[in-house]
């Protein structure tokens, strides 16, 4: 495999020492290696991918030298518009490397929602006259990256490294002190979900969080009909729990969401606290991190989300430790209304994946809703 501390040197090599974009569990451990040795300034976790083109345009204009944004390939949908309307060399032309975690690439086992994705990534790359280089364990990354970037270089456009699974050795990121909560997010799921009634609708954002609602069902035999798991799409699911309780006014309707996501588009918040819907009801439960793709930091400690909240429409609050009591007042409001939740990081070792098909979900899902 190939260590992140060769990588990451090759990159400096190459003359690329600006860092930005997304995490991704196939990039973990590069981008933990990069979060711990970049230069201060150097390296800025974006809220989505699209802002990391930003960034990453910035630093090039700035500089002159081409800067890297990493993502999941999932977010190359968030990178199309200034990729196309702004990097591409017949607009004002920035060299600019991608390194892109291949999830669902075909042959590879992996979930459902990446198997689309994972099998037109090179059609995509193909389809925006995207270069790129296959990445794994045997690469010889040293002359590949200086290939990459002159090409980059040369073309005055983007190019892309694709990472297929299992290409770089272990890192474990320098925790910084944690912030001890004493309460898990499975936890915090549990809280919310046992004081619904049986006719409430809950959408459960991408990630942790929804494997640990459908674990709390089955542990419970409730079934999982009353869940609609937003297994992709990070940071939509509080505009489908919108959509729905625009339709299911008599129905409460509450969105189980994560700081990062809820960060990822943060306008939806405007849009959610504005459409005077008075049955949403919007749970962020907060870790500081991008738990299910190797913990890498958010801002989600750093800013206030329920003051943003507030700001643009929502009835908002914190819990504060009597987390039963937050969770019966938060729900005997009228929305739309939010209640950030903050827990400690981490997860089970042995949390298990939805065992029902994305579109058993959705049937099931929608026969409950009517």
């Amino acid at each position: 495999m190939i260590k992140p501390a060769q990588f990451y040197d090759a990159l400096l090599a190459a003359g690329v020492d600006f860092f930005t974009g997304v995490p991704d569990s196939l990039l973990k451990n590069i981008c933990a290696y990069i979060t711990d040795h970049a230069e201060n300034g150097r390296h800025i976790i974006a809220a989505n991918e699209g802002g990391a083109m930003g960034l990453a345009i910035g630093s090039y204009l700035s500089t002159s030298k081409v800067p890297l944004v990493y993502m999941q390939n999932s977010g190359l949908g968030n990178i199309v518009n200034p990729l196309l309307s702004l990097v591409d060399p017949a607009v004002y032309g920035i060299p600019t490397l991608l390194m892109i975690g291949w999830r669902g690439e075909p042959g590879v086992k992996d979930e459902p929602q990446h198997i689309k994705q994972g099998a037109i990534t090179p059609d995509l790359l193909d389809a925006m006259s995207v270069p790129y280089f296959i990445i794994d364990s045997d690469s010889c990354v040293q002359e590949l990256l200086l290939e990459a970037v002159a090409s980059a270089k040369a073309n005055n456009g983007a190019v892309a490294l694709l990472i297929r699974k299992g290409s770089f050795d272990a890192y474990n990121i320098i925790e910084k002190p944690a912030v001890n909560f004493n309460l898990s997010r499975e936890q915090a799921i549990a809280a919310v979900i046992e004081q619904l009634d049986d006719d409430d609708i809950v959408v459960a954002t991408t990630g942790m969080a929804s494997r640990e609602l459908f674990e709390y069902r089955a542990n419970n035999k409730q079934g999982h009909q009353r869940d609609f798991l937003t297994v992709g799409g990070m940071g939509h699911a509080s505009q489908i729990a919108l959509g729905i309780a625009a339709q299911q006014t008599n129905r409460r309707v509450v969105c189980i969401d994560g700081d990062g996501a809820a960060l990822m588009h943060l306008g939806a918040l405007a849009i959610n606290g504005m459409s005077g819907l008075n049955n949403f009801y919007h749970v962020v439960i907060n870790n500081g991190a991008h738990d299910s793709v190797g913990g890498q930091p958010t801002v989600g400690f750093d800013v206030n989300l329920p003051a943003v909240a507030e700001a643009v429409g929502y009835t908002a609050s914190t819990s504060e430790g009597a987390l039963a009591d937050d969770v019966k007042s938060f729900l005997a409001a009228e929305g739309p209304v939010m209640i950030e939740i903050k827990v400690d990081k981490g997860a089970r070792a042995d949390l298990g994946r939805p065992t029902v098909s994305p579109s058993e979900n959705k049937a099931n899902f929608m026969q409950f809703l009517n």
